[in-house]
């Protein structure tokens, strides 16, 4: 596989709860169900798990080059993790239409890495294809 792209972001946890405590309806805007409910049930790390979430959708749209702008949808990127924790992306909605438009229906794929420091999270994510 090729490299397409690279991305990476780093967000202060703390910025991001308190935008989170001050505005509940951000979490409905950037978060998708699915991963509200995974963040949720972390009690006591809750802020760390939107902002991990929060970096990799900003380090996704910086892998294609985009940017979050023409369509793509922070709540259509959808950061899961596998039965062994590993985190992957899913894309869904009109954001799958635009990726699947923009490597022309190659086959590609998306790695992702996140990490921590109190009080910094991380993402990085590496865009891939097939020639």
């Amino acid at each position: 596989m090729k490299v397409y792209g690279i991305g990476i972001d780093i967000i202060n946890i703390l910025r991001l709860k308190n935008k989170i405590i001050r505005n509940n309806n951000i979490k409905k805007r950037v978060f998708s169900p699915a991963e509200i409910k995974y963040c949720e049930k972390k009690i006591k790390t809750k802020y760390l798990c939107y902002s991990k979430r929060f970096a990799a959708k900003e380090a996704f749209s910086k892998s294609l080059g985009t940017g979050i702008s023409d369509g793509i949808s922070f709540k259509e990127i959808i950061v899961t993790n596998d039965k062994s924790g590993k985190p992957k992306l899913k894309l869904v909605g009109k954001t799958l239409k635009i990726v699947n438009k923009l490597f022309k229906n190659k086959k590609y794929k998306f790695s992702i890495s996140l990490s921590d420091d109190k009080p910094i999270a991380i993402a990085i994510v590496l865009a891939l294809y097939e020639k």
